[in-house]
């Protein structure tokens, strides 16, 4: 799982989290808010489960975006093996960094947002 952020067309920033299986090159997640906060971030990491099963193990950055103390209880009641790649080493994740730079070159890059709401026209 990755983040990517971008701004709306008025300078207000959001985030786009993305959760990627790499066995099946499937995409579990994806999340736009101007905020996703750690509790957030659990349920989303459980809206695969009753298609997909529960997640095993999970790679990410060791970035400050990462919400600590929820991801760290809901990585224990889980049992799932949190994996931090090293610092400056994205190729550690390279899957999902490519996931996420196509994200941005062919949805983020060539749209204006309006708003995250959805349901709405954004752009």
């Amino acid at each position: 799982m990755d983040f990517v952020s971008d701004g709306l067309w008025n300078d207000r920033k959001f985030k786009v989290l993305t959760v990627l299986d790499i066995f099946t090159k499937e995409c579990l997640a994806i999340e736009v808010d101007t905020s996703i906060n750690g509790d957030k971030a659990t349920r989303i990491l459980d809206w695969p489960v009753p298609t997909k099963g529960a997640l095993k193990f999970i790679t990410t950055d060791n970035d400050l975006e990462f919400p600590g103390k929820a991801l760290d209880k809901w990585v224990y009641n889980n049992n799932v093996t949190l994996d931090f790649i090293e610092p400056g080493k994205p190729i550690q994740n390279a899957f999902i960094e490519s996931f996420n730079g196509r994200l941005r070159h062919e949805c983020l890059n060539q749209h204006y947002f309006f708003n995250t709401a959805r349901g709405k026209k954004d752009c």
